[in-house]
């Protein structure tokens, strides 16, 4: 049987997953606007934005006293996701 406040936590884990996914969308929506502003698909993948990106994650993450491991994991994931997202989406803008 799982401990009750093991449950307790997991429905704030829940909730917590749900506002996720708002913000997620709400970077979607702004990912989209840079897309239909890319005229050629090799303006994609930035490689010196995503460094920037990734050591400014980081150095917030110690800032923040958050294992920079896992947010370095996190936004590279991210990042994949939506590049892959624009190469999906690049002729139907």
């Amino acid at each position: 049987m799982v401990n009750k406040n093991i449950i307790k936590v997991r429905k704030k884990l829940d909730k917590l997953d749900n506002k996720l996914l708002d913000i997620i969308k709400k970077r979607l929506k702004l990912v989209d606007v840079v897309l239909r502003n890319k005229k050629f698909k090799k303006e994609i993948v930035d490689n010196k934005r995503i460094s920037v990106i990734l050591k400014n994650i980081n150095r917030k993450s110690k800032n923040k006293k958050i294992d920079p491991k896992i947010t370095n994991k996190i936004w590279k994931s991210m990042i994949k996701a939506f590049i892959d997202y624009e190469f999906r989406n690049f002729n139907k803008k």
